[in-house]
Formats: C-alpha cells, sequence, structure tokens
C-alpha cells in the first residue's frame, strides 16, 4: 500500500494539535504589520494575531500567498520521508494565489506523484476539507480515491460567518466607507458565506440576536453531520456552541471551537462567529 501524505496551508487554521493529530502538514502563509513579517502558525498564533490586530494604532494587516519555493520544500520533505504521492489542499484559487504558488512548485517536480485540490473555501471550510482527506488515507484511500472523495465532500461543506462590525470590511476595502457607515447606524450582522469559491453575503439581519437566530436556521436546515465551531473572540462563543449541539443534536463535546486565525481574521473582525457544516 502507499503511502500518502496531505499538506494544506495556514488559511486552513488547523491548530498545531489538530494538525499534528491527523498528520497533516501546514504550509504558513505570509502576513504582514506594517513593516514585521510572520508566518501563522510558526512566528504568531492565532491568539497572538488577534492581540495584533486589536491593539491600540495597529496598522491593517495583509496576508500573501507563501512562494513556490516554501511549497516545494514541503513537498520535497514529505516524499524525502517516505510518502509515495503526496494531495495538498489548498486555500479557495478565487480568494487566494496560494493555489497557484503551490501549482508551480509541483511544476519544479515533474516526476513527483504531486495532486493538488482547490478547497474552493478557507479557514475551517479548508481545515475540515484536510481533515477529512487525512481521515481517508488512514481508511487506506489511495492518493487518487482521496482527490475523488475530497471533489465531492467539498460541495457539502459550507461556511457561515455572522460580522459584528463592519468595520474591518472597510479597512480592507471590501466595502465603501459610506456603506460601512449606514450598516453601522442600522445595526447590520452581515452573515458572509463563500458560495462557489467566492464571498457572498447569506443575510442582513438587522440586530446581533436575530443573526444568532438566522446563523442556526442555517446550519439546521442543512442536516449537519459535522459541525465546527468558527470564533473570532466572540464573547458569547461558548453559548452559541452550545445552542448549536441542541439544535443539531450533536454533542457538545464533538463540537470543536476553532479560534479564526490570520487568513480571514483581518476581513471579519473580532466579535465575530459562525460555523462549518458538513451537510448530509
Amino acid at each position: 500500500m502507499s503511502r500518502v501524505a496531505i499538506v494544506t496551508d495556514s488559511a486552513s487554521d488547523l491548530t498545531p494539535e489538530q494538525a499534528a493529530s491527523a498528520g497533516i502538514t501546514v504550509v504558513p502563509l505570509i502576513l504582514t504589520f506594517g513593516d514585521r513579517e510572520f508566518r501563522p502558525g510558526r512566528d504568531i498564533n492565532a491568539e497572538e494575531f488577534w492581540r495584533e490586530l486589536t491593539a491600540p494604532g495597529a496598522p491593517f494587516p495583509k496576508t500573501a500567498a507563501a512562494s513556490p519555493g516554501a511549497f516545494k520544500d514541503a513537498f520535497e520533505a514529505e516524499l524525502s520521508a517516505g510518502a509515495d504521492e503526496l494531495v495538498f489542499v489548498g486555500v479557495g484559487s478565487k480568494l487566494s494565489a496560494t493555489l497557484g504558488s503551490a501549482k508551480v512548485a509541483r511544476e519544479m517536480l515533474p516526476d513527483r506523484p504531486i495532486h493538488l485540490v482547490d478547497s474552493e473555501s478557507a479557514c475551517m471550510g479548508e481545515g475540515l476539507l484536510a481533515l477529512l482527506a487525512a481521515e481517508k488515507v488512514k481508511a487506506g484511500a489511495s492518493a487518487s480515491e482521496v482527490v475523488r472523495a475530497l471533489e465531492e465532500l467539498r460541495n457539502r461543506i459550507k461556511l457561515f460567518v455572522v460580522l459584528e462590525t463592519l468595520e474591518y470590511l472597510k479597512r480592507g476595502g471590501r466595502i465603501s466607507p459610506a456603506r460601512a457607515a449606514i450598516g453601522s447606524v442600522l445595526s447590520v450582522k452581515p452573515i458572509i458565506t463563500v458560495e462557489d469559491g467566492v464571498v457572498e453575503t447569506v443575510d442582513r439581519p438587522r440586530t446581533r440576536g436575530r443573526a444568532r437566530e438566522r446563523l442556526l436556521e442555517l446550519i439546521t436546515e442543512r442536516k449537519p453531520t459535522r459541525v465546527v465551531i468558527l470564533d473570532c473572540q466572540s464573547p458569547d462563543i461558548d453559548a452559541f456552541a452550545r445552542d448549536v449541539a441542541t439544535a443539531t443534536n450533536i454533542p457538545l463535546d464533538q463540537l470543536p471551537i476553532n479560534l479564526v486565525g490570520a487568513s480571514v481574521g483581518p476581513h471579519v473582525g473580532p466579535g465575530a462567529y459562525g460555523a462549518v457544516v458538513l451537510t448530509s
């Protein structure tokens, strides 16, 4: 039986513990705060990222794809360590240039069996797909079988995030200052998702309470078999997790809470929260 290695990037927001337990290698993207550069998961963790983001006077962060060389090094390390084949699960190609860097790295290793999968998502939408890939490998699947399974599974993974403020979308240039100001006056709490690899707005509830109700509706109507809670330092994230457990009949201890990191965090801002669901 061939040994298949699973690789992803840090936009997946997998914790070091999750990645290590599943046997997944994570290639860090690039995060900059002003003139300081970090590699998420290596030089800065999710908790440190949020402290940097919310520090008084902090510059707005920028993210960039890892270089083709970084991917080449990671791929070669896995293959040299005994992997016969490799499957890379990357952040959505419409959201980042990361998959493009991985493709260049694969071209640098033309004789090596490297398979690339576009998650068409980010954060734990990508991370959950990588975890599912690792589970398939542990069950004895070949690389081609893993790729076929992921291409079906990614269509069943949905990501939803409720925004506490529109300020960070404004600072990132995603919406105009006027639109952000109107949204703040109306207390709009948009719910966003990733559809076909593109960020879309699902709904625009007028209050935090209504946004929470609507988010629970979006989760439960998909009859999920698996849910990951997304936390952007939301003060009531534990209560939300309990609500999800009750609404879905999924035991609370089977609902991991993942702190969103540098990939999505700069755009959604503190106080946001949500969930990634695997639909039935």
